[in-house]
């Protein structure tokens, strides 16, 4: 009779070992590995998505309040900054008008952050709040505040329509002009990079 029941009890520990293992090996196939979802979700985050690269343009503006010939009230600038997703910070420096007028120059250099409000596919709108200085000036102190309406050619070209307003204040006197004109942007971008994949991705979605 013992030994009947040891053969019992040795024929049900056969079953034990397998059935454990098994249940080990379910248990860790449903566990997920620790490592690699804190790298999806690092490279999947909002930020990462964002590109960021260095951009040139060059603005060709022209005031439409102004009185005088094209050199007059032709104001052109070029602008080296950096983008971060929707937003730019660049560094600007240009002529209010192609003419000086005796010790009041005309060159300005300026801060010029930017931001896209709006961006459809290829479209973009973006505004602008700058602030600079005019070289030797009556009326030194300049700001700034425009929109855009841009079209982005490619990853690495992109146009845009342009409108603002300039003011200048000084010791004595203050004014503002309006202007109206294009921009062409060129951004520095690697090909096959993964910023220039992510601009693509930007330009082309209809999110």
């Amino acid at each position: 009779m013992l030994l009947f029941s040891g053969v019992c009890l040795f024929a049900q520990g056969t079953n034990v070992g397998p059935n454990i293992t098994k249940a080990f090996i379910s248990h860790g196939a449903d566990k997920p590995k620790a490592g690699k979802d804190t790298v999806i979700e690092s490279d999947t985050s909002k930020e990462n998505k964002e590109p960021r690269y260095f951009y040139l343009s060059a603005n060709t503006d022209v005031f439409v309040n102004a009185r005088g010939g094209v050199a007059k009230r032709f104001s052109p600038a070029v602008e080296f900054g950096r983008t971060y997703g929707i937003f730019d910070i660049g560094l600007a420096t240009g002529r209010t008008n192609s003419l000086s007028s005796g010790s009041d120059t005309t060159r300005y250099i300026e801060f010029r952050p930017t931001i896209n409000i709006f961006s459809k596919g290829r479209f973009a709108e973006a505004l602008c709040l700058g602030g600079g200085y005019l070289f030797k000036a009556k009326q030194g102190l300049m700001t700034e505040i425009c929109n855009s309406i841009n079209f982005n050619i490619s990853e690495t070209v992109a146009v845009a329509v342009t409108q603002g307003y300039y003011f200048f204040d000084g010791t004595n006197s203050s004014r503002s002009t309006q202007y109206m004109g294009f921009a062409f942007t060129y951004n520095f971008l690697h090909p096959h990079s993964v910023n220039k994949q992510r601009k693509k991705a930007a330009i082309v979605s209809d999110n």
